[in-house]
């Protein structure tokens, strides 16, 4: 059996699940709403979010809200910190999702991706991105 079918199949199904960096602030071009946020404790310090958005936003969109959520939960637990591990986004059911995992702590942690929760949560503010 040839290969390329599965190839074909792979790089398609990569496609649907692209990791969010550096995302940009909303578009008022763009109609799009906040639907809800879940989020899930992996660990002490490792939590997943799931966010979900209605309308036509972009991937951007969902992670920024991801980010929030994120940065808002560091902030209920008592820490002053987190850092994006991954987001996958994704259409279901004519909701758009996103996954995402950020790690929370009370130090500012290495990496790049890392947030100070309380400049975050008043971006957020500013810019009409509920949070948890």
């Amino acid at each position: 059996m040839p290969k390329w079918p599965f190839l074909i199949l792979s790089a398609g199904m990569l496609g649907a699940c692209e990791v969010a960096e550096q995302p940009t602030r909303p578009q008022a071009d763009r109609e799009f709403t906040y639907e809800g946020v879940g989020t899930q404790l992996l660990a002490d310090d490792l939590v997943n979010f799931h966010v979900e958005m209605g309308g036509e936003p972009v991937r951007d969109d969902l992670a920024l809200y991801a980010r929030c959520a994120a940065a808002q939960y560091a902030l209920i637990r008592g820490y002053g910190f987190a850092r994006h591990v991954r987001t996958t986004v994704y259409k279901e059911g004519g909701l758009w999702r996103g996954d995402a995992v950020y790690t929370i702590s009370p130090a500012l942690p290495e990496g790049l991706q890392t947030l100070d929760a309380e400049v975050v949560v008043a971006d957020c503010a500013e810019n009409g991105i509920p949070t948890v």
